[in-house]
């Protein structure tokens, strides 16, 4: 189909075909925008040039330490040049990058180094003791661990292993990068937050990241020379593609190792932040920053947004501070964002009330998407567009995950019916505009993190004195939503709440550790299964 009847001589050659692939965007921005300023991180300053040349070396030098093509390095770094420089480095050598969560425990850490059987590891001195805790924990061969100090933020290298700047000046400047023979190779392996039990690894490709860095340009209608400041950390999504695209355009990577509002006002004042992503609560805490931390600036500031949809008062309340605000939506296995919720004029006229309400819709598929719809997940069958009947948002597109690595039934669970099934519940308007009615029910979205409640469940079960608990949602001011615990106990034992409290914060990442604790008789069905929608309203009274 489509193809003309004769096409002999029509092949593909190196003069009308190569790989998609984002390697291919730095190698462009160092010849045109060699003088530019590509990395920037307090008196940090790189140009294209040499933000090139220090992603060939690290590319190099991996190589030296017998990092292969299709061998894996992690990450374990906040958003410093070298978490950005990893993103050209790693795939340059023909590896694949797995940048780890910074806020994970050492067990779950353990978990995904052996699983992704990483070769080398870098990491910033202030994880390096979780590090090692899971180095120990690891089942499989350790890898290769390098120490990336961050001398800008006062973090200093321990000396106990190879610092990161030893191993770039091992690099070769003239090294050859290795790019994909074929643009379905894997370039990145990012894990889940484990809403059903362990993280599955999800598995990337050069295709889609290229095609996500495109179709972004396009949707947040980016000129030359964006100044972009990563406030989302670079281990979500692998930043949600923006590290590989900001050299389409000839951008600068703002890099900003702690997020607090004087940080973001101070890079919007000092450095002229044009763009940042970030979660509803960063959002929350720019609106309500003390005069102490504001700045003034002269110009707008353009925002993706995505996690829970930000209140309509958040943004009622940002606009007019010079912020300019799209709600998006995505997953880990979506590279990230993959709708915005794209603005019509003759939404203008409309009411306060109705246009941000409009505007913390899910909306509509970016420009590298084929389908995104709300189905029945049984029938695969469009549900109707009235935005009021509930459906199953599934994805189709050049920016869907390869698979779940070394997990083919999870594969071919999350693929059935030839679309990404997401989890996630919403309505579709007459429009076609998504609005998103409810996660997936063992999902917490806490602060932008993805928090499973299985798990802690898991957690507070251990504990002796609980003989059955439950752990739901509850909407949080500040976070989004925080994890909240019902519980019932044994018979003859006694616990409190500050208890069960410190006996999960011993076994989870902080993020996770429930933040309330109420004891009552839970609520089930006749055949004994939790009833956990009415739980959730409980909370959400609370």
């Amino acid at each position: 189909m489509g193809w003309m009847k004769d096409e002999t001589g029509l092949d593909r050659t190196p003069a009308n075909y190569a790989p998609l692939t984002p390697l291919s965007h730095l190698r462009r921005a160092a010849q045109i925008y060699p003088e530019y300023e590509a990395v920037v991180y307090k008196s940090f300053r790189k140009t294209y040039a040499e933000y090139h040349e220090r992603c060939t070396r690290l590319a190099s030098a991996l190589a030296k330490l017998g990092v292969a093509p299709g061998d894996v390095v992690a990450t374990i770094l906040p958003n410093i040049p070298a978490q950005a420089e990893a993103h050209f480095g790693v795939p340059a050598c023909g590896a694949v990058l797995n940048t780890i969560n910074t806020r994970l425990e050492a067990g779950t850490i353990a978990y995904i180094l052996d699983h992704g059987g990483a070769k080398v590891l870098l990491v910033d001195p202030q994880f390096l003791p979780t590090a090692a805790e899971a180095l120990e924990q690891m089942e499989g061969p350790a890898p290769t661990v390098i120490e990336v100090a961050d001398d800008q933020a006062g973090v200093h290298a321990h000396g106990h292993y190879t610092e990161y700047e030893d191993l770039l000046a091992s690099g070769d400047p003239d090294f050859n990068w290795i790019m994909p023979e074929d643009e379905w190779e894997s370039i990145s392996l990012n894990y889940t937050s484990g809403t059903t039990g362990r993280p599955k690894g999800v598995v990337c490709h050069h295709r889609g990241a290229y095609l996500m860095t495109m179709g972004t340009v396009v949707s947040w209608e980016l000129t030359r020379h964006p100044r972009y400041l990563t406030i989302v950390p670079l281990f979500h999504c692998n930043g949600w593609n923006h590290s590989w695209m900001m050299p389409v355009l000839g951008g600068t990577i703002i890099c900003c190792r702690d997020i607090t509002a004087a940080a973001i006002y101070d890079a919007i004042a000092d450095e002229g932040a044009t763009h940042f992503g970030a979660a509803p609560i960063v959002l929350n805490a720019i609106v309500n920053a003390p005069e102490r931390d504001r700045r003034d600036f002269d110009h707008v500031v353009n925002v993706f947004t995505a996690g829970a949809p930000p209140p309509a008062a958040t943004l009622r309340a940002i606009e007019p501070l010079g912020f300019a605000v799209t709600q998006v939506y995505g997953l880990t296995e979506t590279y990230g964002h993959v709708t915005e919720c794209l603005w019509h004029d003759r939404w203008d006229d409309r009411s306060d009330d109705e246009r941000y309400a409009i505007k913390a819709r899910t909306g509509v598929a970016m420009p590298m998407m084929e389908e995104i719809t709300a189905m029945d997940p049984e029938s695969m069958s469009q549900t109707p567009m009235d935005g009021l009947t509930q459906g199953e948002i599934m994805i189709r597109g050049n920016s869907v995950m390869k698979g779940y690595l070394k997990n083919p039934d999870a594969t071919a669970k999350a693929f059935k019916g030839g679309y990404f099934h997401s989890g996630d519940i919403a309505v579709q308007h007459p429009d076609g505009y998504l609005q998103i009615a409810d996660r997936a029910k063992d999902i917490i979205i806490s602060g932008g993190e993805n928090i499973s409640s299985v798990e802690i469940e898991g957690i507070l079960m251990m504990h002796p004195a609980v003989l059955l608990c439950a752990v739901v949602a509850k909407p949080d001011d500040k976070w989004g939503e925080v994890p909240c615990a019902f519980v019932e106990v044994k018979d003859g034992s006694e616990v409190s709440g500050e208890e069960l409290i410190a006996h999960a914060r011993g076994h989870l990442a902080g993020f996770k550790t429930p933040k309330n604790v109420v004891f009552q008789e839970l609520p089930k069905t006749s055949t004994g299964k939790i009833q956990k929608f009415e739980l959730r309203q409980i909370a959400k009274g609370m």
